[in-house]
């Protein structure tokens, strides 16, 4: 099976836990947001790590906003929220997981 991903050309930024950008654990692995989207370490280059698709957070009764403790991080065009090992993004009126 081979897996297709979107490489990010001309990456010359050296991620880690020093670079300055927001680490985002995703699974097996750790994302960087930078320039308001996700990269992740890929056999020696850096991948776009972006969702697939709409998930909705059922039962996320809790608001998110600047004063919510929990760490934002920019994403395209909205604030993406991290929360229990995963990001939320507001949608129409509920949560989405990221």
């Amino acid at each position: 099976m081979t897996t297709v991903h979107q490489e990010h050309p001309t990456h010359d930024h050296l991620h880690g836990p020093t670079c300055g950008h927001t680490a985002v654990q995703h699974g097996d692995h750790v994302d960087y947001a930078h320039d308001g989207h996700l990269h992740r370490e890929h056999s020696g280059h850096w991948d776009e790590c972006e969702p697939g698709g709409h998930v909705t957070h059922s039962g996320h009764e809790h608001q998110h906003g600047a004063d919510c403790g929990h760490a934002s991080v920019r994403h395209g065009d909205h604030d993406d929220y991290l929360h229990d090992g995963h990001r939320h993004a507001a949608h129409e009126g509920h949560w989405d997981d990221h």
